[in-house]
């Protein structure tokens, strides 16, 4: 199975760091946020990886190269400026992923999910990892029952958990998605979910949005 790392993003919320610094560089406990990504990505058995860039993408082709150094091999999907949104971007690198299921993982947030798991759902149409909402997504995104994705309704507020930003993905499920389009991931998930192909699981272990310089700063602390 080959991984995909989602890097194309402006980071918006996170400048003045990202004027000069692609997100997924950013340090975090000594090392880049993409780092901890690709060592883990290593040890669980991936060696194929694609990798999106738009913004200061040659600073991130600098820094990590082929992937060598990790004992993989990184292939580099370029986007134009403004990169081409998650979904996007993947149904633009999907030449590089190949036929098979992939996993794909946000650049931007530090998790403990085992990735060993990945190939044990292969058979699924997509399926998500999920966590309990944190405090700056308390409405969350979907609803968890019997291993399925349901859409949040006017009274499952409290029962709601958040796409954590690693998933399990067949070509397939991208399909739809126009060449060369900037499209999000939700569109695709609202449209698939009604119909029970989207599984989905709750993880209990660490995870982090990278999303602000203060939490960017705590996750720094608490790694060190």
């Amino acid at each position: 199975m080959k991984a995909m790392i989602l890097a194309a993003g402006r980071g918006e919320r996170m400048r003045p760091l990202t004027d000069h610094t692609p997100k997924p560089l950013l340090i975090a406990g000594g090392k880049p946020l993409i780092v901890w990504h690709i060592e883990r990505l290593a040890a669980a058995g991936f060696r194929q990886l694609v990798i999106n860039h738009a913004h200061l993408g040659d600073k991130l082709i600098a820094a990590l190269g082929n992937g060598a150094l990790w004992d993989v091999h990184i292939d580099w999907s370029a986007e134009p400026t403004g990169a081409l949104e998650t979904a996007g971007g993947i149904a633009k690198a999907l030449p590089l992923l190949g036929n098979d299921a992939f996993l794909v993982v946000n650049g931007d947030i530090w998790c403990d999910w085992d990735f060993h798991r990945a190939n044990a759902l292969a058979d699924r149409p997509a399926h998500l990892v999920m966590m309990d909402n944190p405090a700056h997504h308390a409405g969350g995104d979907f609803c968890l029952s019997d291993g399925k994705l349901h859409l949040a309704g006017a009274n499952s507020a409290n029962n709601t958990l958040t796409y954590c930003g690693i998933g399990i993905f067949q070509p397939a499920f991208f399909s739809d998605v126009p060449a060369g389009a900037a499209m999000k991931l939700r569109p695709l998930l609202d449209a698939a979910i009604p119909r029970g192909i989207v599984s989905g699981e709750l993880h209990s272990g660490r995870w982090v949005d990278v999303g602000t310089p203060e939490r960017l700063a705590a996750l720094d602390r608490e790694l060190s």
